[in-house]
């Protein structure tokens, strides 16, 4: 983008302090712990706000990672959010094989997984490209060594983490697909950001989309979510021509996209 969370209860040291999980009753809980953290989080930043705290003292900035939330903040600390992002609970509405196959990937076929975070998507890409390559695209630091390190530990010599920026991808070699999941909204120059991951395409390259449909029962709050329309017309303004959507996912659109042709 593998984990077990289901943990009675875990303490997570940061420079906001401990933040204890209270025990969970059953598996598949931790969507709702995390929204729960997440809004104190929220709510901290506010108060911080209003007392003149410097934020980027704290560590909460923007950032790309495959996460069930969406708010604005640094995903340090990779193997606590291991826990969020690779929850084995998440395969179930997730469905990372079949949104693979729906990929159409040739066995050599060079893939970004922008957004990566821990790899819970570009390890399994590896698998169905034993002949090509993917690039983990972050720019959270912390998450770019833990999918190296776990790459290397699985033996998986085509996965490359890569170091991306805010405003580019910055993708070693182009690629036949780049996806993107749950990462849409943190880009904030997105026409721009577009417009040049357009470079990074092969000839006939795609854009694959996944985020949360407004009326998701998970997710961020419904005002901080894109539509697919929204994501539709945006990609058009960048110069995409969305050639499939999949609606097989329960809780996310699925969009596909080419460079239109000029």
């Amino acid at each position: 983008m593998v984990r077990d969370i289901v943990a009675d209860r875990a303490d997570v040291s940061t420079e906001r302090g401990i933040v204890e999980r209270p025990r969970r009753s059953a598996p598949g809980e931790f969507l709702a712990d995390f929204f729960r953290e997440e809004e104190m989080i929220r709510n901290f930043v506010i108060a911080a706000v209003f007392v003149g705290f410097n934020l980027a003292g704290i560590g909460i900035e923007p950032a790309f990672a495959q996460t069930p939330s969406t708010h604005q903040h640094g995903f340090g600390g990779a193997e606590h959010w291991a826990r969020v992002f690779d929850d084995p609970g998440r395969d179930a509405w997730q469905k990372p094989h079949q949104v693979i196959q729906a990929l159409i990937l040739a066995p050599n076929a060079v893939v970004a997984d922008i957004g990566s975070g821990t790899g819970y998507f570009s390890i399994r890409l590896a698998h169905f490209v034993p002949k090509g390559r993917v690039f983990g695209v972050d720019i959270e630091p912390d998450m770019v060594k833990y999918l190296a390190d776990r790459a290397k530990r699985d033996g998986l010599t085509n996965v490359t983490a890569v170091s991306g920026r805010p405003d580019d991808a910055r993708l070693p070699a182009k690629v036949d697909v780049a996806i993107m999941v749950d990462v849409f909204h943190h880009i904030a120059d997105r026409d721009q950001y577009f417009r040049k991951l357009r470079e990074s395409l092969k000839p006939g390259g795609r854009v694959a989309i996944i985020d949360y449909k407004k009326d998701s029962p998970m997710g961020p709050p419904a005002s901080e979510r894109i539509t697919a329309d929204g994501v539709k017309a945006e990609l058009r303004a960048a110069g995409y021509a969305l050639v499939k959507e999949h609606d097989f996912l329960p809780n996310q659109y699925f969009l596909i996209f080419r460079a239109a042709k000029s």
